[in-house]
């Protein structure tokens, strides 16, 4: 018969092993999930004119009914908020959805382009959210290389 002691070292040893278990399973769930949040956010595009794809997204989220809070060149950012109708949840408060686009150089030929919304302080995983910015983001890139007004 085993003692109390090695019982309660048993359970603890148990313990130990499954919330270790647990925990990385957890974790890694956690970085897939940011995995594909970040994919989602995330578009390439070959330019390397960092100013003008920063008017491009300005155009883009003015397009989406955004309103422009900050823009700012040199670090690559605009944050952007909307309270349309379409992003509102079934909540009797409505909060501005909220979008910060961050642009910096990806190697020699291309500008990464993120795209991080926020709604009542969390991130939106809604993939439509992003795919809307991107679609008219590609539009307005292929018509500002075109110089189309």
């Amino acid at each position: 018969m085993k003692s109390p002691t090695q019982i309660v070292a048993a359970i603890l040893a148990f313990v130990a092993v499954y919330g270790c278990t647990s925990s990385k399973e957890h974790l890694l769930k956690m970085e897939e999930s940011q995995v594909n949040l970040r994919s989602m956010q995330t578009r390439a595009f070959d330019s390397t004119d960092k100013g003008k794809m920063l008017r491009t997204v300005i155009y883009a989220l003015q397009d989406l009914g955004y309103i422009v809070n900050e823009a700012n060149e040199v670090i690559g950012t605009v944050s952007a908020s909307t309270t349309d109708i379409k992003y509102k949840l079934w909540e009797k408060k409505t909060y501005p959805l909220l979008i910060t686009v961050t642009v910096r150089p990806k190697g020699e030929t291309q500008l990464l382009v993120r795209a991080n919304a926020q709604y009542n302080q969390k991130a939106v995983k809604n993939p439509l959210v992003y795919q809307n910015f991107f679609n008219v983001l590609e539009k307005s890139v292929f018509l500002t290389a075109r110089e189309v007004d």
